[in-house]
């Protein structure tokens, strides 16, 4: 089982680089696109042998998501039963969940590639949902909460990277010095380019309550678009891609260093 949990950090690793690889190159050269985890995916399945490659990430993200329920519900990380320890454990449960809906995805692409048939990424599922909320009675104030919350999310992950408290799940005492180090540098760029862009994604959420327009919703290739739209857009999104390859190995360096505890 530890396995399965390991190689599904590396599983999400592997998704965030690709997404920061194809933005980067979109950014310093030709070639490149800017995407999100469904978009990384479909790319990896154009690759040589890359059916298989997906399986692989496919059985990996599914093992993240059990790893996810099961810090959840075991309370693997010692959260306990208070307010704050119930909704750190309900975060594991969500992440989870999310995820489980990415390795869905997966196996949906290596079918449809099986049928000669891949749809191409776009933000219209959170755009789908936006709409719904915003039908809702309260639908603004239920969307533009969603959007605070998310900047939240992005601001806990500039809090992280600041902190660096991560490095404390990571078995020290298997690591070098030049390994630790580069470890917490990696990981704190890579928390500062995702808090990046959960920032803009609020932003957008909150913009889409404020005008009650569903099509003002942009995911995470919405936000890497508006980043090369800026004024010096082609560094800003090169920065940020770097960020999330960056984002992808701190995953790939848990996936071999991070503490697990399932007893």
């Amino acid at each position: 089982m530890e396995r399965l949990f390991r190689l599904g950090y590396a599983a999400k690793g592997v998704v965030y680089a690709i997404v920061g690889w194809l933005a980067a190159s979109s950014a310093y050269g030709p070639g490149g696109r800017t995407t999100n985890a469904r978009g990384a995916l479909q790319s990896l399945v154009d690759r040589p042998f890359g059916r298989i490659l997906l399986g692989l990430v496919a059985i990996g993200l599914s093992g993240y998501v059990l790893w996810r329920f099961v810090q959840a519900i075991m309370d693997t990380e010692n959260q306990g039963t208070d307010a704050k320890g119930i909704i750190v454990r309900l975060s594991y449960a969500g992440n989870g969940s999310i995820y489980a809906g990415l390795a869905m995805t997966a196996v949906e692409i290596i079918i449809d590639k099986l049928d000669g048939e891949v749809d191409i990424d776009n933000d219209d599922e959170s755009r789908d949902w936006t709409a719904l909320l915003l039908a809702q009675p309260f639908g603004q104030w239920l969307v533009g909460t969603v959007g605070a919350m998310v900047i939240g999310v992005g601001f806990y992950e500039f809090y992280q990277a600041y902190t660096a408290k991560f490095s404390r799940n990571f078995k020290l005492n298997e690591m070098s010095d030049t390994e630790k180090t580069w470890a917490t540098h990696i990981g704190r760029f890579g928390l500062v380019a995702k808090g990046v862009v959960y920032s803009i994604i609020g932003f957008f959420l909150i913009q889409a309550a404020h005008q009650s327009k569903s099509k003002q919703v942009r995911g995470l290739e919405g936000a890497l678009d508006s980043l090369a739209r800026q004024h010096y857009g082609r560094w800003l999104l090169g920065i940020v891609a770097l960020g999330l390859i960056a984002y992808g190995i701190y995953y790939i360096v848990q996936a071999r260093y991070r503490r697990i505890n399932i007893t």
